[in-house]
C-alpha cells in the first residue's frame, strides 16, 4: 500500500510539472519565429483563430502560475548546478529518444528521405554518440527533423481548428490536441514498466526542457498570452507547410 501511495504521488508530481514546461513550450517557438508588433495582421489572425479566448486565458493563468512557483525555480537550480557539457548531453539524449516520433510521422507523410535521415541519426547518435549524449549526426550533416502527428494531419488536409490552451499541457489547437494520444505511442515512457524509473526520466526530461527555455523568455513582449498564441499559431502553420508559407502581408 505504501509503495502504491508513493507511486501515485510521483505520478501526480510529474503531471503537475508538465504544466509549466509545456505551457511555455511556445517560447521556443517564438525563438524560431520572426514575430514583431509590426505584424498587426498576425494579431488579427490570432484573434480569429481564438474564439474561446476568455476560457483560454483562465487556463493560461493557471499554467503560468504553476510554472512560476514550481517548475521555473527547479529549472533555474538545475541549470545552476549542472555543467554545460552535462546539460547539453542530457538534452541530446532526450532529443535522440524523440527520433522515433519523427520517423513515424515522416513515414506517414511519405517523406522517405527525411525518414532515412531520422533512422541514420538515431543509429549514429546511439552508437557513436553514446546513446545520444553527443550529437554526432548533426556534425555529419544529418539535420534533425521535428515532426508530430498534428503536423501529419495538417499535411493530409485537416484544418487546425480553434486555438485552445490545455490544462497542464499548454498551447494547442483542436487538431493538435487530438494528435497527442497517437503521438504518445512513440514516446519511450509508454514502454517503461518500472514506475520510479519512468517518473524519474519524465521529471528530468521536463526540467531539462524548461531549463532550455529560460534564455528565450526575454523575447516575449506586450500581452504575454497574445504573444505566445500568435507565435504558436504562426510556427505551427510554418511547420505543417514545411516553410512554404505564402506571405499575404
Amino acid at each position: 500500500m505504501q509503495y502504491f501511495f508513493n507511486t501515485q504521488v510521483r505520478c501526480i508530481v510529474s503531471t503537475m510539472l508538465v504544466a509549466g514546461c509545456l505551457s511555455l513550450s511556445s517560447i521556443a517557438v517564438a525563438q524560431e519565429t520572426d514575430y514583431s508588433d509590426e505584424h498587426d495582421q498576425w494579431q488579427d489572425f490570432g484573434e480569429r483563430e481564438d474564439p474561446w479566448e476568455r476560457a483560454n486565458r483562465a487556463v493560461f493563468r493557471f499554467n503560468d502560475t504553476l510554472d512560476r512557483w514550481a517548475l521555473k525555480p527547479v529549472a533555474k537550480g538545475y541549470q545552476a548546478v549542472t555543467p554545460d557539457v552535462v546539460e547539453d548531453g542530457v538534452h541530446n539524449v532526450f532529443r535522440n529518444l524523440g527520433e522515433g516520433r519523427n520517423l513515424a510521422n515522416n513515414l506517414l507523410q511519405f517523406k522517405l528521405r527525411d525518414a532515412g535521415v531520422d533512422t541514420a541519426r538515431f543509429f549514429f547518435n546511439t552508437t557513436f554518440g553514446l546513446l545520444g549524449f553527443f550529437d554526432v549526426a548533426t556534425k555529419m550533416g544529418l539535420q534533425r527533423n521535428d515532426e508530430d502527428f498534428g503536423q501529419t494531419l495538417g499535411v493530409w488536409g485537416l484544418n487546425s481548428g480553434p486555438y485552445v490552451v490545455l490544462p497542464l499541457l499548454g498551447p494547442s489547437t483542436v487538431r493538435d490536441a487530438a494528435a497527442l494520444y497517437p503521438d504518445s505511442f512513440t514516446r519511450q515512457y509508454r514502454y517503461i514498466n518500472d514506475v520510479p524509473v519512468r517518473n524519474s526520466m519524465l521529471l528530468l526530461d521536463i526540467v531539462d526542457s524548461r531549463a532550455n527555455l529560460l534564455a528565450s523568455e526575454r523575447l516575449i513582449a506586450g500581452d504575454r498570452y497574445r504573444f505566445i498564441r500568435n507565435a504558436f499559431l504562426q510556427n505551427r502553420e510554418f511547420r505543417v507547410r514545411d516553410g512554404n508559407v505564402v506571405d499575404d502581408f
